[in-house]
């Protein structure tokens, strides 16, 4: 039997704030007492086949900040945050019979796992209130002009279909939560990792997502030039650095474009206000590209079951991560993600290209590397662009090789970007002959 006074527990993941937060609203207006969880899995710091883990020190020193600005501004309405360290599931049960929770409210979440996840624990207690609101993406499922089933396979004809469509204004800050569950205590599990992490200019958390929104498009007028500057190697002004906000959620889709539309209206629009607008459209695609194909953004021949003829060499793979390759630019590129947690878009798809043309390595291993990495890590725009570059995923032209020289002559003209991160590595040989390090072979 129910309780007569609902208790909820409100799940948060990727929607680490309190604005545009359609999920926290309506377990408001529902519950008379509430905890507010963030569940840590252990599983996320242990390596992968792919010799990666999915969290790596700069992002869990972001995740870290963010979830410390969420409790503050919880706080601030009476609540604060019950950070855990578990297996996902098994935490909640044991949260659900500790409370008497009757309502689980979260954030739809395209990810394999988590949607596992959300699955089995409706499985698991049938007998609970579910409730589960979009809060990641521009628009919700409702207002897409075809089912999730018939989403275009390439960006393009997606971009078509709903650039057009009016993006809703993002919902007003959670001003009012329910009490803390009476008798229950706020945690921070002792068990969390340390970061390991040193200073870093992103910051995590909503308030530095607003400051950084405020400052590239009011501030800075940066915005103006968008289109020009983005495929800048590095520098803090060359792009929005809104990326890493909008993965973890502690800044939303909406909450941006409804900046852009300010702007726009005070300030005047040009291509680059598009453009930025256009690069959201990219993140929507691939947010609902992961959820359309779930395992297949995972597999080598991709959603178009298309094997590339690559394999996979310990040795190079080994390079690659390290920035020890022939390629100079591609060597800065990696020393600058390994040192920062970033890589510029340019980066990203030079280094891409380097893994699958001319090192010849599964895709795979790259992506996986890229989700330890970066801070921004965002799980359908990393596998979604990695299959992309591979020639196994949403691009129309197949294999999309870059000329790492030309590259480099457009990009970084004069050496400074190599000189910075990495000086001219000239000369260095792609591999060792050692037979122990002939390739395994690709399935």
């Amino acid at each position: 039997m129910k309780s007569s006074t609902p208790i909820a527990i409100h799940w948060f993941k990727h929607d680490l704030r309190l604005n545009d937060n359609a999920a926290l609203r309506a377990v408001a207006g529902k519950a008379s007492e509430l905890l507010c969880v963030f569940i840590v899995d252990p599983r996320w710091f242990r390596p992968s086949h792919y010799q990666s883990s999915h969290m790596g020190k700069f992002r869990w020193q972001f995740l870290l900040e963010s979830l410390r600005d969420l409790d503050e501004q919880l706080q601030h309405l009476g609540q604060t945050l019950h950070v855990v360290y578990g297996e996902p599931v098994e935490q909640l049960k044991q949260l659900i019979n500790s409370t008497r929770a009757t309502i689980i409210s979260t954030n739809r979440h395209n990810g394999v796992y988590e949607r596992q996840q959300w699955q089995r624990l409706q499985q698991a207690r049938p007998e609970l209130s579910f409730l589960e609101e979009s809060t990641h993406t521009l628009f919700d499922i409702e207002q897409l002009p075809f089912a999730l089933q018939e989403l275009p396979e390439s960006f393009t004809p997606f971009r078509k279909k709903v650039e057009s469509i009016k993006v809703d204004p993002p919902l007003q800050k959670v001003g009012h939560l329910p009490e803390q569950i009476s008798g229950f205590e706020s945690r921070w599990s002792g068990e969390l990792p340390p970061s390991g992490a040193e200073s870093q200019r992103l910051q995590g958390g909503a308030c530095a997502a607003y400051q950084q929104l405020n400052y590239y498009l009011f501030e800075t007028d940066l915005i103006k030039t968008y289109k020009e500057t983005r495929n800048g190697l590095d520098g803090w002004d060359f792009s929005s650095k809104l990326s890493a906000w909008l993965a973890n959620g502690s800044l939303s889709a909406r909450a941006v474009m409804a900046q852009i539309h300010k702007y726009e209206a005070e300030r005047g629009s040009n291509e680059s206000t598009y453009w930025l607008f256009f690069e959201l459209l990219w993140r929507e695609y691939f947010y609902w590209y992961a959820l359309k194909h779930q395992h297949k953004l995972f597999r080598f021949g991709g959603i178009r079951q298309k094997k590339p003829l690559t394999s996979f060499w310990p040795q190079r793979f080994a390079k690659w991560c390290a920035g020890n390759t022939p390629y100079p630019i591609v060597n800065a590129c990696m020393k600058q993600l390994n040192e920062t947690g970033y890589m510029s878009n340019r980066g990203r798809q030079l280094v891409a290209s380097c893994l699958v043309h001319e090192l010849g390595l599964d895709w795979r291993y790259g992506a996986a590397y890229f989700e330890q990495q970066l801070i921004d890590f965002d799980v359908g725009a990393n596998y979604g662009n990695w299959q992309y570059l591979a020639g196994v995923g949403a691009d129309p032209r197949g294999h999309r090789q870059f000329d790492l020289e030309k590259q480099t002559r457009i990009y970084d003209p004069n050496g400074e970007f190599v000189n910075k991160w990495s000086s001219q590595q000239n000369n260095l040989p792609l591999d060792d002959v050692d037979p122990s390090d002939w390739p395994i072979s690709w399935n």
